[in-house]
């Protein structure tokens, strides 16, 4: 009896070996066959779709960088010509006042030189006595 009952599960041992046998092909030839990598078609597609919408992705933060940097680079040439503007303004009002405060001096060292030889009305005028 024992006998019976091992060659009955080798007997049910082979027959589901034989039945899987038959199912395999049905089931790889349905699914989709791995590259040496091991990724499938679909995979690779998904990874080739995904890698474009990055490099779509760069390419306008590209963009967008490219106009912000030159954008920065008019402002700072802008800035730079307000500067030299505004810096040649006052260099020239510091010569203007430059030259009158020297005009201004080069008078009244004249004046001063004429009321000490005697020219009274080049004198500067005296302060009137202060009532006490």
């Amino acid at each position: 009896m024992t006998r019976m009952i091992w060659a009955a599960a080798a007997l049910a041992l082979v027959a589901s070996g034989q039945a899987m046998a038959f199912q395999a092909p049905t089931e790889t030839a349905t699914a989709p066959k791995p590259a040496k990598d091991g990724t499938t078609a679909e995979e690779r597609a998904n990874t080739a779709r995904l890698n474009a919408e990055q490099a779509a992705r760069a390419r306008a933060d590209n963009t967008t960088y490219q106009q912000e940097v030159s954008a920065a680079q008019q402002q700072v040439a802008h800035d730079q010509r307000q500067f030299a503007e505004e810096t040649a303004a006052y260099e020239a009002e510091k010569a203007r006042v430059a030259a009158m405060s020297a005009e201004e001096r080069i008078k009244w060292e004249a004046d001063v030189a004429a009321c000490k030889a005697g020219d009274t009305t080049r004198c500067a005028p005296t302060a009137p006595p202060s009532p006490q």
